[in-house]
């Protein structure tokens, strides 16, 4: 049972509620009835906060709280999706400017929580152009009027099971608030969202899971009435803009008269921006009349897929995956995946990548980039893509060991959504490095590094330096394996000697007691060995 809310809990506190949001997220799309009947409230809380857990993840365990939580905040900025993750994004945001500045938190805890509370409730409600009771905002206020109405001396877990209790009894609540819930019998999906992650923070403090079921089961959606979809615009728009605050202003106000369920989040420069609307090269001219907008995603809210892809000649799903060697190429497409082949150090162009969901011949397509570097390149693709009347969803693989893991829970037969998510999460959980060769002298974050050195990367960093393919692998695993891990993944590369990889596999299982280790021939240039563990 934690007594004070310090860093290693923030990161607990992600990885719980993102399981927690992954076990309720069809329960939460399910209930979304407002704005619009795009149901997919879940989903967006789930990406939303995956992105902000991937941004702890991908900045290390050595992080204070101040660092800890920004970082975690920024991440949740930057993938926040759909109106209700961008609201997530808010919430996250006041928690944590409140917990990152305060200098006293290990002696005043309480009063910087209540206040990390307030701050979280009153930034949700700024950044939504017309907030309405009933929604997410609604929760949020009654998790901080909770804690701020408690006495002096209340124990963290006091304090976070006030907040989680208050939030459900306003849940249940949101039916009177709103007349669209209560004639589609539910309560509100963003606010049963921020119930889910408070309650995974009372698991975080105290060791004990609450499991809260539905507050109610939604009708079905022909029972709503078709009043119910009247209003909003036919498009949601989201992009994130480069830009100073004074001219956010004015594009908050042209927005607001371009559309509705308008949110603008963020500060310091960058901005999230979400809209629905019919005009959408207005609401994108109004970004560049702003600053830089990027990034930007546009969603037929009323769009009917089955129709648009009949029209289209397409039909069923495909994944297509860039590999970098032929071993993972054939890899890949015994398990049916459309190949998109990378030469040497030359990546594919977006126009290879387009060309290989053409190959696809499929209405859905699930794009894995299998590089950090080429997911701008298949987020391009995608859109072009889109245009074109598929519908196409990038999973941002950033190893073959990712998209490797990807690919082996892939399963057609599930929703597009559920499919997505469940790939995102098995390469979310992949972590992966490797062993190369360093072709100039520099200095990287493992120190000095001369031509010919052995370099061992654990997230696109330099974390060993050594002469032996084998004993830097070594240490490169002994990283990946330090959090736990059940599988272990090695892709043997061109430049890798047979015998060395027989040593490293013996390694692993000798040093790492019940991890099972499989080797994969991947035929890739340039990289001896790369490693996953999951």
């Amino acid at each position: 049972m934690l007594e004070r809310l310090d860093a290693a809990g923030i990161r607990r506190w992600a990885d719980l509620g993102l399981e927690a949001l992954g076990r309720h997220r069809a329960e939460i799309d399910a209930l979304n009835v407002f704005p619009v009947p795009d149901g997919d409230t879940g989903t967006n809380l789930f990406l939303t906060f995956e992105s902000a857990a991937a941004a702890l993840s991908d900045a290390g365990a050595n992080l204070d709280l101040r660092d800890t939580v920004r970082t975690f905040a920024h991440g949740a900025l930057l993938g926040a999706r759909g109106n209700s993750g961008i609201i997530l994004s808010q919430l996250v945001r006041g928690f944590a400017e409140a917990l990152a500045g305060a200098d006293q938190l290990a002696h005043h805890q309480e009063a910087v929580l209540v206040d990390a509370f307030r701050k979280a409730s009153d930034s949700a409600y700024a950044a939504v152009a017309e907030p309405k009771e009933g929604t997410v905002l609604t929760v949020a206020r009654a998790a901080a009027d909770a804690v701020a109405a408690l006495g002096p001396g209340t124990s963290l877990v006091g304090l976070v099971t006030a907040a989680a209790d208050a939030a459900s009894d306003a849940l249940a609540r949101t039916p009177e608030q709103l007349e669209a819930l209560a004639r589609a019998g539910v309560v509100d999906a963003g606010g049963r969202g921020l119930v889910v992650i408070l309650d995974a923070l009372v698991e975080t403090v105290t060791g004990v899971r609450r499991e809260a079921g539905p507050v109610a089961l939604p009708l079905p959606r022909e029972n709503v009435g078709d009043d119910m979809l009247e209003g909003g615009g036919a498009y949601e728009v989201m992009y994130l803009v480069d830009a100073e605050e004074p001219a956010v202003h004015g594009l908050r106000s042209t927005l607001g008269e371009l559309g509705d369920s308008l949110v603008v989040v963020g500060g310091g420069g960058l901005w999230n921006v979400h809209v629905h609307t019919d005009d959408i090269g207005a609401a994108i001219e109004a970004g560049i009349v702003a600053g830089r907008p990027h990034r930007i995603r546009v969603t037929d809210l009323r769009r009917d897929t089955d129709l648009r892809a009949g029209a289209e000649g397409r039909g069923g799903r495909a994944v297509v995956a860039v590999a970098h060697g032929n071993g993972t190429a054939a890899l890949l497409e015994a398990s049916g995946a459309v190949v998109v082949r990378a030469h040497g150090n030359v990546a594919p162009s977006t126009a290879e990548l387009l060309d290989g969901v053409h190959r696809a011949g499929a209405a859905e397509v699930v794009l894995l980039p299998s590089d950090s570097d080429i997911r701008p390149v298949a987020e391009a693709a995608a859109d072009a893509a889109r245009r074109e009347g598929m519908r196409v969803s990038v999973v941002p693989t950033r190893s073959i060991v990712q998209t490797l893991a990807a690919v082996a829970v892939h399963e057609a037969g599930l929703s597009f959504e559920d499919d997505v998510v469940s790939m995102t999460r098995a390469a979310g959980a992949t972590r992966y490095g490797g062993v190369s060769f360093a072709s100039r002298e520099a200095m990287t974050s493992a120190g000095l590094c001369r031509v010919g050195d052995v370099l061992g990367i654990v997230g696109g960093d330099v974390v060993e330096i050594g002469g032996s393919v084998e004993d830097v692998a070594a240490a490169v695993l002994l990283r990946l394996l330090a959090t736990g891990g059940e599988l272990v993944t090695v892709v043997r590369g061109d430049d890798a000697d047979e015998a060395v990889v027989a040593a490293v596999a013996k390694r692993a299982r000798r040093e790492h007691h019940g991890t099972e280790v499989v080797v994969f021939e991947g035929g890739q240039p340039y990289w001896p060995l790369i490693l996953g563990v999951e």
